[in-house]
């Protein structure tokens, strides 16, 4: 994605330690992990807590995995019509389409906040690795918008379909390390939410 690079707003820790998780889950929703992000990933931090499980989980499955194993799971499972296929876009989950109203209103507020997708982009922009990417930047200060504003993003774009996506892929039982992803993601998203509408 392309956006404005104005000056950086302050951020607190919790906000960079929720941008790093938006990244992550950006990173391996859009492609398959390299041998360099998998060993990194051995070494994820876990902890007792609901999130702190997650990444012991992901940390497990990426032992148990290969950079060719995972390409093969990420491609059956967002490139491929297998019956295990998952269509991660907005579009799907809330209209049961593709390119259909709720990309046209998420276009609309890229646009307001200055957000254009860059030209080695070739999924549309409701992509779930995409918006994972948006909220990554709008949590951190990246991308110039007002305090809240990530907020806003979530309820408006996300809030309504993304726990339904990694339910899906949590549920997917031919493709071990992309199911603990999708438990990573569950997980994470059920904190967000719970902490949005407070």
């Amino acid at each position: 994605m392309v956006h404005d690079v104005s000056p950086k707003r302050t951020v607190d820790e919790v906000d960079i330690a929720r941008a790093r998780e938006y990244a992550l889950l950006a990173t391996l929703l859009t492609q398959s992990p390299c041998a360099q992000l998998l060993a990194d990933l051995v070494c994820l931090p876990g902890g007792t807590g609901p999130l702190g499980q997650a990444h012991t989980a992901l940390a497990e499955s990426a032992v148990r995995a290969s950079e060719i194993s995972t390409a093969d799971e990420y491609s059956s499972l967002f490139a491929g019509v297998s019956d295990g296929a998952l269509l991660p876009y907005a579009s799907h989950y809330l209209a049961n389409t593709l390119y259909g109203r709720p990309l046209a209103r998420l276009r609309e507020t890229l646009g307001i906040l200055g957000i254009e997708k860059g030209p080695e982009r070739i999924e549309p922009e409701d992509h779930v690795g995409i918006l994972c990417e948006i909220m990554a930047a709008l949590t951190d200060g990246d991308i110039s918008a007002p305090a809240g504003a990530d907020r806003t993003f979530f309820n408006k774009h996300l809030g309504s379909w993304l726990n339904r996506f990694f339910v899906d892929l949590e549920n997917v039982t031919s493709a071990p390390f992309y199911k603990s992803v999708g438990t990573l993601g569950r997980t994470f998203i059920e904190i967000e939410t719970e902490a949005f509408v407070r």
